[in-house]
């Protein structure tokens, strides 16, 4: 089924584009949320006559969509969940979880912005990718932990680590650049 989309979708095109979907996909998901409209003659017309309002809403949403993004950047939340010795999680966190911490922290977002390949099932350190917009994603830093120390404990070792690997890439340059000027 071809059908004219009117947002950016990803992985499928831009606004304005015809593409070919399977019907289940129009039927299901691209119609009912407005996203596409079927392709024929007449929606090809309504199309162009709403093509600039469309724009401008689109570019207003992205543009609160940026300026959310400007206020989740170096945004960390802790996720406290119980936990094996071994690290395993006795259960998992999944989007729903990250979405409220995240309304926690004061964002209003929607499960479905949020981005999980597959459940978090073990305590540590993620970056979980929010779409705030098809063109605005920003990554979210989000520590799983037994207990508020435990999460406090490991941001500072990945600090420390952080702050030892940028030394040593430091030091790596260093030489690097010694040696160039050795060789010339």
């Amino acid at each position: 089924m071809e059908v004219i989309l009117l947002e950016r979708i990803e992985k499928l095109g831009q606004m304005g584009d015809i593409v070919k979907v399977k019907p289940g996909f129009a039927r299901n998901y691209l119609l009912p949320q407005a996203k596409a409209l079927r392709s024929n003659k007449e929606n090809l017309a309504l199309f162009e006559a709403r093509k600039v309002q469309l724009e401008a809403a689109n570019l207003k949403r992205r543009e609160e969509a940026e300026q959310i993004a400007a206020k989740m950047e170096g945004l960390n939340l802790v996720i406290i969940r119980q936990a094996a010795e071994t690290g395993q999680l006795y259960g998992s966190v999944t989007g729903r979880d990250v979405r409220d911490a995240i309304r926690e922290a004061g964002y209003n977002i929607e499960r479905r912005q949020v981005v999980l390949d597959q459940p978090l099932k073990e305590i540590g350190n993620y970056n979980i990718r929010i779409v705030l917009h098809p063109d605005v994603s920003r990554m979210v830093g989000v520590t799983v932990a037994r207990s508020a120390e435990e999460a406090e404990r490991n941001a500072k070792a990945a600090a420390k680590a952080a702050a030892k690997a940028a030394a040593a890439s430091e030091a790596v340059e260093a030489f690097e650049t010694t040696a160039e000027t050795a060789s010339a």
